[in-house]
């Protein structure tokens, strides 16, 4: 019976070892979270100054009052001369959860409810912008977290530079995120100081397979000296010369922006 009671207790006790092990592992790994690219397409500066008005008096406080504090509003630096003007809306989320709960908090703040019902209540015949697209992502392993840009210039003179790489197949796009995270390319970023607010892998949005990125820049001369010395840089040369690398982009969109005064950055 003793000999019984000791093989119990080893393998509870080898049990207890391997969720303790389990448990540690998991506490360990990096929580990555999740963004949402918002875009609103507008044909007049009415429809614009509309939308403005519900991000910056009912939107944003909404997101802020949901423990959503660093939202990024942005206008494309030509929006104004534009036929097709556009408000890009990043919200950064620390889960799915967060991200699928939103619209149901937002349904119950009365505040949010009131100060956007312009917007909210639009007719049918007065839309407040002429179509809206969603893109969702999840961040890189390199930069699980949304970072906030250390730039000092004035909300007229910054510069944020989105940019959507498109892969032709999905074996191309997990080679083309292996050279960010494994084969170092973030890390370039950060070395070169391109202030990096984040970057990530589109989850689900109109283009697929593809990643986003968004970087920060004092001014377009600092913007356009950045990637100068980034195109020159020996690490950048020898990276993006090695053969798995190698048409990894099929398609790149770069994107411009300026923040809005109401914008959190």
């Amino acid at each position: 019976m003793k000999k019984i009671r000791f093989y119990i207790n080893r393998s509870s006790l080898l049990m207890v070892m391997v969720l303790m092990l389990l448990t540690t592992a998991f506490s360990k790994r990096v929580r990555k979270e999740f963004y949402q690219i918002k875009i609103y397409q507008f044909k007049t500066n009415a429809q614009v100054a509309r939308v403005d008005s519900f991000l910056n008096d009912a939107y944003l406080p909404g997101l802020h009052r949901r423990g959503i504090r660093k939202v990024g509003v942005f206008k494309p630096i030509a929006n104004d001369t534009a036929a097709i003007k556009k408000i890009y809306v990043l919200m950064p989320f620390k889960s799915l959860e967060q991200f699928f709960k939103l619209g149901n908090d937002l349904d119950k703040d009365e505040d949010y409810k009131i100060a956007g019902k312009p917007f909210l209540e639009a007719a049918f015949n007065n839309p407040p912008f002429i179509r809206l697209e969603s893109v969702l992502l999840e961040a890189f392993d390199k930069q699980p977290a949304f970072s906030l840009p250390n730039l000092t210039s004035s909300v007229a003179d910054k510069v944020y530079e989105l940019r959507s790489y498109e892969s032709a197949t999905d074996k191309l796009f997990a080679a083309k995120v292996d050279m960010f995270n494994a084969g170092g390319e973030t890390a370039l970023f950060q070395r070169l100081g391109f202030n990096a607010l984040f970057y990530a892998s589109v989850i689900s949005g109109s283009q697929m397979p593809n990643l986003m990125y968004m970087t920060s820049f004092e001014n377009m001369e600092q913007r356009n000296a950045h990637w100068k010395t980034f195109g020159s840089d020996p690490e950048w040369k020898t990276l993006s010369a090695l053969e798995k690398y190698k048409n990894t982009v099929s398609h790149a969109d770069i994107i411009l922006l300026r923040a809005t005064e109401y914008s959190d950055m």
